[in-house]
């Protein structure tokens, strides 16, 4: 049976993984030159599985609010005529009441926590390297009130199968000695000691080589602009190649792996699908004085902002941004995260050699991806993965492996059915 994947993010890639190792043949099928060039590209690293609670919850409305009308504020909203963001915007109101919150959390740690079992099991299998550190992460609160609440939070992490604990502001300077260079800013921590960071790109431009060597076909620089449809089956699907030449790839499944732009292909189809595009934010500054700069990857909970170390780089990512499609690079955006790596590791970075970056997130109302059977017989879809792409990517790729195997996947979530 062969399996045709439309995206090579890495959803995509690791979905065709999975795939291929349950014996599909599979084709891969992308607009870019290569493997995780968009969303994946630059984001901040972060194997976060002690963060499942989304975005949605009931204080997000409020912190909305009070960040309203500021360019640096972690939420920016950019209001539009689009139907489709007022849309978004109002089924995110609905994911803020307490017992969706809860449903949608206690769905994204089981998955979560499933990823993070392939994800090592298939770092063993291959030996693959993307820059990975498997310290944990430590997530950072700046003053007494905040930090008053990371005991509960520890607590529910842990009711959830997730391990945390509570770090003293000394102890969070043991743990990253990097930090003493503003040690009165912390006023505590709350460590995930199975929490891990890497390159998410190097890890798909990786698994994506892997698959090519064992046979997958993978076609870069191929827009894809339709499907073919006969009855209620996909035959395959319209492309158009880098010279311009049009025909189609024939196949017997496929999975929609496109992020943001997912709606844009399966609307025709009558398939609608609640993914709006969240712009995020990112740095990837070259080191001044490695000493300086953090090796344990970081949360800012007061900023929302985080950092991971990628070998002789430091990537601090954050921000989320309501725009529609728009990938424009905002300087005003960008400063706040030259500002936090400046104030946190002074001298650490070089500020002559900085890339700003900016991203989709295929994000859905209540931060649940997609995962599962489309409505036609042979369309199914692994998409909508918001913040937590490079965490549940894994975890995602497998279940919906086992979901087209016939078969029930080994976590506790509300697959498409």
């Amino acid at each position: 049976m062969h399996v045709m994947v439309l995206g090579a993010g890495v959803a995509g890639v690791t979905t065709a993984w999975f795939l291929q190792q349950a014996g599909f043949e599979v084709s891969l099928v992308d607009r870019q030159p290569g493997a995780g060039r968009e969303t994946s590209f630059a984001n901040g690293g972060q194997i976060s599985i002690s963060h499942p609670e989304p975005w949605a919850n009931p204080a997000a409305p409020w912190l909305a609010l009070r960040w309203l009308g500021r360019e640096d504020a972690p939420l920016k909203i950019r209001p539009s005529l689009d139907p489709a963001q007022w849309r978004w915007a109002l089924s995110f109101l609905h994911e803020c009441l307490p017992w969706r919150t809860r449903r949608n959390t206690e769905a994204i740690a089981a998955l979560a926590l499933f990823s993070g079992e392939r994800l090592r099991a298939l770092r063993e299998t291959t030996g693959i390297d993307y820059e990975q550190r498997t310290a944990g992460i430590l997530h950072l609160f700046h003053t007494a009130r905040e930090f008053a609440h990371a005991p509960m939070r520890a607590s529910s992490l842990q009711k959830l199968g997730i391990p945390a604990e509570v770090r003293s502001r000394e102890e969070c300077l043991a743990l990253e000695p990097a930090l003493a260079g503003r040690p009165d800013a912390i006023a505590g921590g709350l460590y995930a000691p199975d929490d891990e960071s890497g390159n998410a790109q190097r890890f798909t431009e990786a698994l994506a080589a892997r698959l090519e060597a064992r046979g997958a076909l993978l076609h870069w620089n191929t827009e894809i602009q339709r499907l073919a449809v006969t009855r209620n089956r996909i035959e395959g699907a319209y492309v158009r190649d880098a010279e311009g030449r049009k025909g189609m790839l024939s196949a017997d499944a496929v999975v929609v792996c496109l992020g943001s732009y997912s709606g844009r292909l399966l609307r025709p189809l009558g398939q609608r699908v609640p993914i709006y595009p969240v712009k995020g934010y990112s740095i990837t500054a070259a080191l001044a004085a490695p000493d300086r700069a953090p090796v344990v990857s970081l949360t800012d909970e007061s900023r929302r902002i985080v950092c991971s170390r990628l070998g002789d780089r430091l990537r601090v990512a954050g921000t989320a941004e309501l725009a529609g499609f728009d990938t424009t690079i905002r300087p005003e955006r960008i400063e706040p995260l030259l500002e936090w790596a400046r104030t946190h590791f002074p001298g650490a970075i070089d500020e002559t050699q900085v890339t700003p970056w900016a991203g989709l997130r295929p994000a859905t109302p209540g931060n649940l991806p997609l995962i599962g059977r489309g409505r036609l017989d042979n369309l199914w879809l692994n998409t909508g993965h918001g913040t937590l792409g490079w965490t549940l990517a894994c975890g995602s790729a497998a279940a919906l492996t086992a979901l087209i195997e016939g078969q029930r996947p080994p976590v506790v979530f509300p697959f498409l059915d």
